[in-house]
């Protein structure tokens, strides 16, 4: 059985791989991906494999951005760390799933299915699951490079986002900074609302982080951060309202 895993999570990955080979001993793990951009070249270069572990969210967005991509006519089984609400909806959608950390007893029951041919999946309404997604989940880490090394950002950490000169760089609350690849248009939709705001053309702020709010002129509001950023941080006149708002919940 040659099989593709794809997952961002290096740790996450390699156990897979592991509980695949302890229980089928003859697997041959083709390859590991843990983006959009690079599990779609792959499956447009190589021949399918017969059976794909895709997670939902990696690196660069949600696994459903695959499919929009390229044609994939191997069986999927997904795996999610998703509460069970969402996970009824992949029942009901016909998509057979594995929720994280994944138990070796639903791994062995998802390759019977597979071993059994009753592995049946049918055609998926990608934009209705990416819509549940979206509404019951953002992105949770990043990908970022520290040194010569690639590691995981957790979005907990981050305290606002500051764009300069076409970069984008997250600060964290431990006083660090961290260059992301998406722009603060792209960030906009992947955090959650309720603890980013967007105060003007080159700053997304997380709630916690603002320690002090002062009135300024022209109808702009003053912010103090914590940590705090490199420059004076102000709310544009056009978002003050908005963000006042957004401040009541």
């Amino acid at each position: 059985m040659k099989t593709l895993v794809i997952e961002d999570e290096i740790p996450a990955a390699r156990r897979l791989s592991k509980m695949l080979v302890s229980a089928r001993p003859a697997v041959q793990i083709l390859d590991t991906l843990d983006s959009v951009e690079g599990s779609v070249r792959w499956l447009r270069t190589f021949p399918a494999p017969d059976l794909i572990f895709m997670d939902i969210q990696i690196a660069d967005g949600l696994s459903f951005d695959i499919f929009k991509q390229v044609e994939i006519t191997a069986p999927v089984v997904f795996t999610t760390a998703f509460d069970q609400y969402a996970v009824q909806a992949f029942k009901v959608s016909a998509v057979d799933y594995l929720l994280k950390p994944i138990d070796p007893k639903d791994l062995e029951v998802a390759l019977q299915k597979y071993d059994n041919q009753r592995f049946r999946q049918s055609p998926l309404d990608i934009e209705a699951l990416s819509k549940l997604i979206k509404k019951e989940t953002y992105k949770d880490r990043f990908l970022v490079k520290t040194g010569q090394q690639l590691t995981f950002l957790p979005s907990a950490e981050i305290a606002f986002f500051r764009s300069s000169d076409g970069l984008t760089q997250a600060h964290v609350f431990a006083g660090k900074k961290f260059f992301v690849e998406h722009t603060l248009e792209e960030l906009e939709s992947l955090l959650d609302p309720r603890e980013f705001f967007r105060i003007s053309r080159g700053l997304l702020v997380r709630l916690s982080s603002i320690q002090k709010i002062h009135p300024h002129l022209n109808g702009r509001l003053k912010l103090e951060l914590a940590p705090s950023s490199p420059e004076a941080v102000f709310v544009s006149r056009e978002r003050a309202s908005d963000f006042k708002t957004w401040l009541g919940g």
